[in-house]
């Protein structure tokens, strides 16, 4: 039973208001850059577009087909995107990694809303969906910095 309990406390109701409510949901029409990140383990899937000026995310959209965890983290990411760095993005990415693989800490602020998502470090099959939008948008800024220095 406890089993159950653990279940109940992964898919809490912060997690599942994330997940009904997520931040610059859908396609940007002239992004600089887009990138498609799928977990095969579980067929999670996040196609991220992003516009960037002066080093920062200006405009950033997301179509995010996940299980409710990587909806929450999706949530997260386009809550505190804009006006980001590549650095800041990275830090946040790294940061999410080691909360769920090496009992880290929480993410730092903008992106301290991932301390929802701590339950799902006992769920090693679920974190290639949580960490889908943060990656996707990493490689979608490293993308739009390349094609604005080119």
């Amino acid at each position: 039973m406890s089993g159950d309990n653990d279940l109940i406390k992964l898919y809490s109701g912060r997690i599942l208001a994330l997940a009904s409510d997520i931040p610059r949901l859908g396609r940007l029409d002239n992004p600089m850059a887009t990138v498609k990140k799928r977990s095969p383990l579980c067929g999670s899937a996040v196609t991220v577009d992003m516009s960037i000026e002066d080093g920062r995310v200006s405009d950033f959209a997301q179509d995010v087909k996940a299980c409710a965890l990587g909806q929450a983290s999706a949530a997260v990411t386009g809550g505190a995107i804009i006006g980001r760095n590549l650095s800041e993005l990275e830090a946040a990415r790294d940061a999410l990694r080691a909360m769920l693989k090496e009992d880290g800490p929480v993410p730092d602020a903008p992106f301290d809303g991932f301390e929802v998502l701590e339950p799902a470090r006992n769920y090693k099959n679920r974190h290639a969906s949580i960490l889908l939008s943060i990656e996707a948008a990493c490689e979608a800024m490293t993308q739009a910095l390349q094609a604005n220095c080119a």
